[in-house]
């Protein structure tokens, strides 16, 4: 068995690299972007909401610029290698070794020792979809590489359940990474507590005096909460993913 790693925001989903490949395309040929409209039917979505969230995503991972007071405004600033792009020399993927013998990893994979691996508590699930209870308790612990350990304060692992973050490449059944914190950004995706009760993984962002709990799948909506029901637990750093 191999489990790969990912970093957090450093890959795209199938719809976003379609997406990105469509408007690099429309910008070759036509000199501006296409419109929601072309890109909902180009991908075929069923509302412009799932294009604003891959907008966001590919404007999150710097792929895109969107500019401001300009009608249909998007900017590809780079492309992946697999549409023609340079390499990142800071990202590559990490394969861990699992129990069954397998050919030998590529010079770009990283073996998880305990030089360079943390154990991390996995905290039990988390809701990708419907929020379910809140999480309190250790079930087991997983190996994570070092570098996926970023910053200060302590790291806590949960295991997905849902589809609503598929669009940000977070699946049913991933283990995910979260820096212990009570402090969000924009656009960062966070373990939230809703009413002391509820937790669930969603992309945050403030809206006055509300936070908005936004999913990476259109068919999920956003919910806006008034702030003091809303308490971030953690934000999102890594991805383990098992095959």
């Amino acid at each position: 068995m191999k489990t790969i790693c990912l970093e957090a925001f450093a890959v795209l989903t199938k719809k976003q690299l379609d997406l990105l490949a469509f408007i690099h395309k429309r910008v070759q040929r036509d000199g501006v972007p296409p419109s929601f409209d072309e890109m909902k039917l180009a991908l075929d979505l069923r509302s412009k909401s799932g294009i604003h969230r891959l907008i966001t995503a590919l404007e999150e991972r710097g792929f895109i610029r969107r500019l401001a007071h300009r009608a249909r405004a998007i900017e590809v600033v780079k492309l992946p290698e697999s549409l023609g792009g340079l390499p990142n020399p800071g990202f590559a993927p990490r394969v861990i070794d699992g129990d069954r013998p397998d050919a030998p990893p590529p010079a770009a994979a990283m073996d998880v020792t305990p030089a360079n691996a943390f154990d991390v508590p996995v905290m039990g699930k988390i809701a990708a979809g419907v929020p379910i209870e809140a999480i309190n308790h250790q079930t087991r612990s997983v190996s994570v590489p070092g570098g996926m350990i970023a910053g200060s304060g302590d790291h806590y692992a949960l295991e997905v359940q849902g589809d609503s973050m598929i669009d940000a490449g977070i699946n049913d059944g991933d283990v995910v990474v979260i820096r212990e914190t009570s402090v969000a950004d924009d656009g960062d995706i966070v373990v939230a507590l809703v009413d002391d009760s509820e937790a669930t993984l969603k992309t945050f962002r403030r809206k006055g005096q509300s936070i908005a709990l936004e999913a990476a799948n259109p068919a999920y909506e956003t919910r806006v909460l008034p702030a003091h029901q809303v308490k971030v637990q953690g934000r999102l750093v890594g991805l383990i993913r098992t095959y």
